[in-house]
């Protein structure tokens, strides 16, 4: 007679549904028994939690920088408010050029330091919870997700591409990852310095809230593409094109946390290979090391069979998701905790200079 976990493979492997939580474990004397998972994971509530905070925190960095640059459009027409040093997490090339001024010559730069410091928060969590940042803060990570999951709903399904027109596209993000670190490892350190001194780089905040603002027909055209693409390919812009993200994986490399199978204790369902958004074969693997994967959990979510799958350091550590929420949230505090109590958190600019440079943004071009 077939045994008990032989009937349940081929059940789930049929129906794909939801069933109790059974399993089977192997106790050392030999013998086996069987266990019930009484307890939901609370890794999703977690994680989307931190998407929906770090995303609010977004827009309202957004929208205080755009009444702060309305101040200086108008002459002081406008109410003022203080600038958010939280906008400049979104200059990478800035921060990684500070990074590599910081590096070089042991001094921290005065000039959009608080991406600096963001960006090796990010990266420090990337080294500690695999590319954690992607999944749990990156409001673009957000949004992707939520734009394959609602084409999910709409069309029924989403859409993999098949390995041959996958893996070249997903080389993309790399080349241009490597296009990006060639300028900023080229450029010597008074380079740097006198670029981010320069009219440019004083205001490149603003010139990236001008490329929005005064967006032209390709721009647009592309974003819809993007759009498009996310409703029916999972993390489309996240898998192919963002060089941010890419730069996450690779430090995510190094990671002594990964997602671990037991095979003893997997039932081949297939559930966590499916629920992968990285379209990640996690339920071949005996680890997950790609680069893709982002810690988001969702495998382990999905996993019905108890003590098969983990985030885990080692063959015994299992990092449970309160710790990864309360490790992601204590790594980024500290680091801007530092910037902020040393000093180097805010970019001080005289009012002269903003008054005259912000107005006409307009006309200045990358200096060369």
């Amino acid at each position: 007679m077939p045994s008990v976990v032989h009937q349940l493979r081929l059940f789930r492997s049929a129906t794909d549904v939801a069933v109790p939580r059974v399993q089977t474990a192997r106790l050392k004397n030999g013998t086996r028994r069987s266990f019930l998972r009484r307890h939901p994971d609370d890794a999703q509530t977690l994680r989307h939690s931190f998407q929906a905070a770090f995303l609010l925190l977004n827009l309202w960095i957004g929208a205080r920088f755009y009444l702060w640059v309305r101040y200086y459009e108008t002459a002081g027409a406008t109410s003022y408010v203080d600038r958010p040093p939280g906008v400049e997490g979104w200059l990478p090339i800035a921060a990684l050029m500070n990074l590599k001024y910081w590096l070089m010559t042991g001094l921290v730069p005065d000039v959009h330091a608080a991406g600096m410091f963001l960006l090796v928060a990010f990266l420090a969590i990337s080294v500690l919870f695999r590319k954690a940042f992607c999944s749990w803060l990156c409001p673009l990570g957000t949004l992707s997700e939520w734009l394959w999951q609602g084409g999910r709903e709409m069309l029924g399904r989403t859409l993999a591409l098949p390995r041959w027109a996958d893996v070249p596209l997903r080389g993309l993000k790399y080349i241009l990852l490597s296009l990006f670190a060639y300028v900023v490892v080229t450029m010597p350190p008074i380079e740097i310095r006198r670029f981010l001194d320069s009219p440019y780089g004083l205001i490149a905040d603003v010139k990236m809230l001008d490329f929005f603002r005064d967006m032209g027909q390709p721009t647009a055209i592309v974003i819809v593409v993007l759009v498009v693409s996310s409703l029916v390919v999972k993390n489309a812009w996240c898998r192919y094109l963002c060089p941010y993200g890419a730069l996450m994986g690779l430090a995510s490399l190094v990671a002594p946390a990964r997602i671990r199978r037991d095979a003893s204790a997997c039932i081949d369902c297939g559930k966590c290979t499916r629920a992968c958004p990285s379209l990640l074969p996690v339920a071949k693997l005996a680890s997950v090391k790609s680069p893709e994967c982002t810690g988001c959990l969702e495998c382990v979510t999905a996993c019905p069979s108890t003590g098969a799958l983990r985030l885990g350091v080692g063959r015994r550590t299992t990092l449970q998701p309160w710790v990864v929420a309360a490790g992601i949230a204590a790594v980024f505090l500290l680091i801007v905790g530092y910037a902020q109590a040393a000093g180097h958190w805010h970019t001080t600019v005289p009012d002269d200079v903003l008054f005259r440079l912000i107005p006409n943004a307009g006309e200045f071009g990358h200096p060369r």
